[in-house]
C-alpha cells in the first residue's frame, strides 16, 4: 500500500442522476472503482444499462423542449453559481476523492484537478447573462428590391451527449457542463468508467444543492463502453460533446453522422518542445521533464517530443534526465509527489509495450524505463526519457499517455518547425528562445492549437482549447467553447 494512503467514504455515490432523481441502476447493477496507487477497491458505482442511458437522453430532451431553461439566463447563472458554491463546500472531501480514484498527485487538487475548473463555473455563469451574441443587428437592406431589417440569432442548440475521461475528470466534466448549461442547453453525462466516482458525487451535489430543473443535467456512470455509442447515436441528441484518443473520437464522429449530429471532439496529441540554440537549455529541459512527469504524463496537450539542437543534444538530455530522475514515481497523497500512478493496470500494460517498443525501435533510457522499484503494488512508472530514435519512430509518434518523453536532435529552426509538424497529431507545443521575436516565429509556424513561448501558460476559462489535424474538431473553454452550444438564425422583417 502506498505511504500515507487515505480511506475515502464512496457513500451515496452509487447512483445515476435521471430527470432529477437520485437512484439506483435498473436491477440495481454496480461496479467497482480502484485505488490506483494501492489496487485496492474503493468502492462500486452505479452500472447504468441501455435502459437507463435511454431515460437519460429522454429527460434531457424533454427539459429542453418542455421546460423554461433554455429561455432564463438568468436562472442559468445562478444555479451554476449554486453548484460552484456547493462544490467548492465540499472541497476538501472531493480533493481527497480525486487522489484516491484518479491517482492525481495532491497538489494538482488546487489546481486543474479541482480548484480550478471548480472556479471557472463562475466564466460560464457570467457568459450565460452578458454574451452579447444572442442577438447581433445587421441593420438594413434590400435583398432583391425589398426593403429589410435583419438579425443574427444564436440559441441553444438543445441536448448535450457529454462524453468525458478519466485524467482530468473534474475539469473536463465541468468544462463542457459549465458552457452548455450556461448556454441553455439541457445535458447528458457519460463519464469514464475509471473514473465514476468524480463524476457521482458531482450528480449529488448538483441534485441536492442546486436549483437546477429535473432533466437539465443527467448523470450515467456504467462500466459498459457501449453506452457512449448509445448517446453519440441517438437523434434527440443535438451535440456530442467527447474528450479522448483518437480512435475513440472518429467512432464517435461516425455514429454521430447517422443523424448528421453536431460533434465537438478534444483528442489525442503528441506535442513537441522545441528548444533553440540560443536558448537556457538546462531550463528549457528541465521544464520538459517536469511536464512529462506530472499526473505520470497522463495529459493530451502534454509536450512529449523534445526537439533540440543537434550540437547541445547531450547537455539537453542531461539536464532532462537530472530532473526527470528527481521526479520518481510517488504515493499521490504525499503533497511532494509530481509523478503519480497510472490509472489502471491496462494502462500500465500500454505504456510498458512502448518501453518495449523503444528498444526495439533501438532506442535507449537516460532514466527510467520501467515500473517504479519503490512499491509492489500500484501502477507506477518511472518518468523515462527515450533517446537514440529519430521522428519516424513509433515511440515520437504515437500518444502514449505515460510519463516518457522522446529527445529528438534539430538541425535549425526551419527543421525544428518541420519535426514539430510532422505528425498527424497539432494540439499543443512549447517554444524556447533568448530571442522573443524568433521564438514567435516558430510559434505561428508550427499547426497547433495551443502554444507556449518561454514558459508561458496558455490555459484558463478565457482561453479557447483545441487542436489542429486528428487532434479534434471544435474549441473547448472561451466564448467560441460556449459557442460550440449555439445554434445561428437569420431573421429578416419587411419595412
Amino acid at each position: 500500500m502506498a505511504e500515507g494512503s487515505a480511506s475515502v467514504s464512496g457513500e451515496g455515490l452509487d447512483v445515476l442522476l435521471v430527470d432529477g432523481a437520485l437512484r439506483p441502476a435498473k436491477g440495481g447493477a454496480t461496479f467497482e472503482t480502484l485505488n490506483p496507487a494501492t489496487e485496492e477497491v474503493l468502492g462500486v458505482a452505479a452500472d447504468g444499462s441501455a435502459e437507463d442511458m435511454d431515460g437519460a437522453i429522454a429527460a434531457a430532451r424533454a427539459a429542453f423542449d418542455e421546460g423554461s431553461w433554455s429561455s432564463d439566463p438568468a436562472l442559468r447563472a445562478h444555479c451554476l453559481r449554486q453548484l460552484r458554491d456547493a462544490l467548492q463546500a465540499h472541497g476538501d472531501e472531493l480533493r481527497a476523492l480525486t487522489t484516491a480514484e484518479v491517482g492525481a498527485p495532491a497538489f494538482l487538487t488546487s489546481g486543474p484537478q479541482f480548484d480550478v475548473p471548480v472556479a471557472d463555473l463562475s466564466f460560464a455563469a457570467d457568459l450565460a447573462e452578458s454574451y452579447d451574441g444572442w442577438r447581433v443587428d445587421l441593420g438594413e437592406a434590400a435583398p432583391m428590391g425589398i426593403p429589410s431589417r435583419r438579425w443574427v440569432l444564436r440559441e441553444p442548440a438543445g441536448v448535450v451527449g457529454a462524453i468525458t475521461p478519466w485524467n482530468f475528470p473534474h475539469q473536463i466534466n465541468l468544462a463542457k457542463l459549465g458552457p452548455a448549461l450556461a448556454a441553455g442547453c439541457t445535458v447528458v453525462l457519460k463519464p469514464a468508467p475509471d473514473t465514476p466516482w468524480c463524476a457521482s458525487a458531482l450528480a449529488r451535489i448538483a441534485a441536492e444543492e442546486t436549483d437546477l430543473p429535473p432533466g437539465v443535467l443527467n448523470v450515467v456512470t456504467s462500466s459498459d463502453h457501449s453506452l457512449g455509442a448509445q448517446l453519440s447515436g441517438d437523434p434527440r441528441v443535438d451535440v456530442v460533446s467527447f474528450t479522448g484518443s483518437t480512435a475513440t473520437g472518429k467512432a464517435v464522429m461516425r455514429n454521430a453522422a447517422e443523424h448528421l449530429t453536431r460533434v465537438f471532439l478534444e483528442l489525442g496529441g503528441k506535442s513537441a518542445f522545441v528548444v533553440l540554440d540560443d536558448a537556457d537549455v538546462t531550463a528549457a529541459a528541465s521544464t520538459a521533464g517536469f511536464m512529462v512527469s506530472t499526473h505520470a504524463g497522463q495529459g493530451c496537450a502534454i509536450t512529449t517530443r523534445l526537439v533540440v539542437p543537434r550540437a547541445r543534444f547531450d547537455e539537453v538530455v542531461d539536464a532532462a534526465a537530472a530532473t526527470m530522475a528527481g521526479l520518481a514515481a510517488g504515493d499521490p497523497t504525499d503533497p511532494g509527489t509530481i509523478c503519480g500512478p497510472l490509472i489502471s493496470a491496462r494502462q500500465r500494460e500500454r505504456v510498458e509495450g512502448y518501453l518495449q517498443l523503444a528498444r526495439d525501435e533501438g532506442g535507449t533510457f537516460a532514466c527510467g524505463g520501467g515500473r517504479s522499484e519503490r512499491f509492489d503494488r500500484g501502477y507506477f512508472i518511472d518518468p523515462t526519457l527515450v533517446v537514440g530514435l529519430d521522428n519516424s519512430s513509433r515511440v515520437a509518434r504515437e500518444e502514449i499517455f505515460g510519463p516518457v518523453l522522446v529527445v529528438l536532435p534539430h538541425d535549425g529552426d526551419d527543421d525544428a518547425v518541420r519535426i514539430a509538424n510532422d505528425s498527424p497529431y497539432g494540439l499543443s507545443g512549447s517554444v524556447f528562445s533568448a530571442d522573443p521575436e524568433r521564438a514567435w516565429r516558430v510559434a505561428r509556424a508550427v499547426r497547433t492549437g495551443t502554444m507556449s513561448v518561454n514558459g508561458g501558460i496558455w490555459y484558463g476559462a478565457d482561453v479557447p482549447f483545441g487542436g489542429y489535424k486528428q487532434s479534434g474538431i471544435g474549441r473547448e473553454m472561451g466564448v467560441a467553447g460556449f459557442e460550440e452550444y449555439l445554434e445561428t438564425k437569420a431573421v429578416a422583417e419587411g419595412i
